[in-house]
């Protein structure tokens, strides 16, 4: 059967509304992409982000929607990467070594707790996907952690440095001949876009754009997010890191060039001030408590943004005859992305059903 071809628009050019403009472009459907800012230099919550693809560690305080999603997503992230990578000629060090969870002597409990906690929602499922490493088997994964005597290896997760990616998904969206607009305010009803200055009407119409669509999605809130990147030569790790603490969960992300993305603050407001001294104290000195040679570490960079969630955290996608409007991925855009994009893919296709929030 010939598959129809449609006139697209998709407001929102975060990675939901990137990924969505390169895979439906790919289809053959006449895509066009707008953004209230620079496409260049993007700055919400896609740009902030450690690009972390953890289902596992997430389930622990999320529900298993949110797991199975992700788990979805890991299906598509390394074909996807490796087709992207293939249009570009760029690399977006997509890793999927696994993460490590570690804990201090006194916090060993926390370990264990993740792990029956896990393996309370997910029963059997959960036997291969997480490991037990004594000091010898950490050592061996991680040496600059062999101080620690004992850690949790979760094999399945991945994770992708989307300071590349974006940027190359912008490349793939000029080489798929897609209408680029940025510095675009837009608004969206069925199939129609408005701008400033005109009125566009399209096929169907697909709004991404985060809190900017705050008041089409009822209970929609930001969450205040606040990263740091670290520069040290003197500690290595091969894959993410999450030290388990009774009153945080810090991450930390291994870059290219010696850097490391560090966070875990997740705090009930829309504030977009830069990070406080609260966090950053917290973050060092967190950070350092996995090795002291952090001490030593160059702080390159802070990131502050706010992340959309729903009232339950949970993912939404609302539908209409010509008019999709999908939000709410909170702090799981790199985990959740993927398996919502071919959710949007198949229902192109397919009659508009009501609104729905992904369950």
């Amino acid at each position: 059967m010939t598959q129809n071809i449609f006139k697209i628009a998709i407001a929102g050019a975060g990675l939901m509304g990137r990924l969505l403009a390169w895979r439906l472009s790919t289809k053959g459907h006449h895509i066009s992409l707008f953004e209230s800012g620079s496409l260049e230099k993007p700055t919400g919550a896609c740009h902030t982000a450690a690009g972390m693809i953890a289902p596992l560690s997430e389930l622990f305080h999320c529900p298993l929607p949110i797991y199975q999603l992700g788990m979805q997503s890991l299906q598509y992230w390394p074909l996807w990467v490796e087709e992207l990578q293939q249009l570009t000629g760029s690399d977006v060090n997509y890793r999927q070594a696994g993460s490590l969870l570690i804990a201090h002597p006194q916090d060993r409990t926390e370990l264990q707790q993740f792990h029956q906690e896990i393996k309370g929602k997910l029963g059997h499922q959960s036997t291969d996907q997480q490991q037990w490493l004594d000091n010898n088997s950490l050592k061996n994964m991680e040496p600059d952690l062999q101080h620690f005597d004992q850690g949790l290896f979760l094999s399945s997760e991945a994770d992708i440095d989307n300071r590349k990616l974006l940027p190359a998904l912008l490349s793939a969206l000029k080489k798929n001949n897609v209408t680029l607009w940025e510095n675009t305010a837009a608004e969206c009803s069925p199939g129609k876009i408005h701008t400033e200055n005109q009125t566009q009407s399209y096929d169907l119409v697909i709004d991404t754009r985060g809190l900017g669509a705050k008041y089409q999605i009822h209970g929609l809130r930001g969450v205040r997010g606040e990263v740091m990147v670290v520069e040290t030569p003197e500690v290595k790790l091969h894959r993410p890191v999450r030290l388990l603490h009774p009153r945080y969960q810090l991450y930390a992300v291994p870059r290219a060039n010696n850097q490391i993305v560090i966070g875990a603050t997740e705090i009930e407001s829309e504030d977009m001030s830069p990070i406080s001294l609260r966090s950053t104290m917290e973050l060092s000195s967190a950070l350092y408590s996995i090795h002291p040679a952090f001490a030593e570490a160059r702080i390159l960079e802070t990131r502050v943004n706010c992340r959309p969630a729903t009232m339950d955290n949970l993912p939404v996608v609302k539908s209409e005859p010509g008019l999709i409007r999908i939000n709410g991925l909170f702090r799981h855009g790199y985990l959740l992305a993927p398996a919502l994009v071919a959710q949007v893919e198949q229902k192109i296709h397919q009659p508009i059903s009501n609104t729905e929030q992904v369950s």
